[in-house]
């Protein structure tokens, strides 16, 4: 039997006596922006939950647009006052975030939103913060769709940029050993063709099957089977 990921973090914690305490940090993908029929993969995941024996809580604190810096700023703030979180840590960070520091903003070969560097010391930052709060589990970025860019006219989305940063973001989560599901990875290896079919017109958020495709591969990577 494989250790489980919250357990083999902290063995303190017996995720068979009582549901879990979880929070999905991060942007839009969080938010579950482009899906109006089920609210994205993350409220899947929390209906799921909610009504199976598990009866893990999870609360959705997605914000459009976040970067990294934002989401290390608003990390415990955004918990403390929920519920069940009230006064106290969760027990599982599920993090998604770093799509919106990669786009080169005024046009396609102009600086990135965030420079790589500055990018590179926000997400260590972060990463840090978290797992000295509890055990964390990182779903990274989709792709984007490149011919419909820009994205508001201003935000210029590319696979390069997206590249570098989600293996900074992969590579930083291996260090600490935070698992991390590779979905930019995964879903360009099923074809641009399939990638465009799951994304919104705006190229940028995925669609209802979009999501779906989503919430499809974080119920089936190991970590969340663990605890499902």
């Amino acid at each position: 039997m494989q250790t489980n990921v919250i357990q083999k973090i902290n063995p303190t914690i017996n995720i068979n006596s009582s549901p879990l305490r979880i929070i999905a940090l991060g942007d839009s993908l969080v938010y579950g922006y482009g899906d109006p029929e089920a609210g994205g993969w993350v409220e899947r995941l929390r209906r799921r939950w909610m009504y199976s024996n598990a009866n893990h809580v999870l609360y959705n604190l997605g914000i459009r647009g976040d970067r990294v810096c934002q989401v290390q700023e608003r990390l415990e703030q955004e918990f403390r006052y929920r519920g069940e979180l009230r006064n106290k840590c969760p027990d599982l960070i599920i993090l998604s975030v770093g799509v919106n520091d990669t786009p080169r903003l005024g046009g396609p070969t102009a600086k990135n939103l965030t420079d790589f560097q500055e990018f590179q010391q926000d997400i260590t930052d972060l990463l840090e913060r978290a797992i000295n709060l509890c055990p964390v589990i990182f779903v990274g970025m989709v792709p984007t769709d490149q011919a419909k860019m820009p994205f508001l006219d201003c935000f210029y989305f590319n696979h390069i940029d997206q590249f570098r940063y989600k293996q900074a973001t992969k590579e930083a989560c291996l260090k600490r050993n935070i698992p991390y599901l590779d979905i930019f990875d995964l879903w360009m290896s099923r074809g641009e063709d399939w990638v465009r079919s799951q994304l919104s017109d705006d190229g940028l958020h995925p669609n209802v099957r979009g999501y779906q495709s989503l919430f499809d591969d974080v119920i089936n990577w190991h970590p969340l089977i663990q605890i499902d």
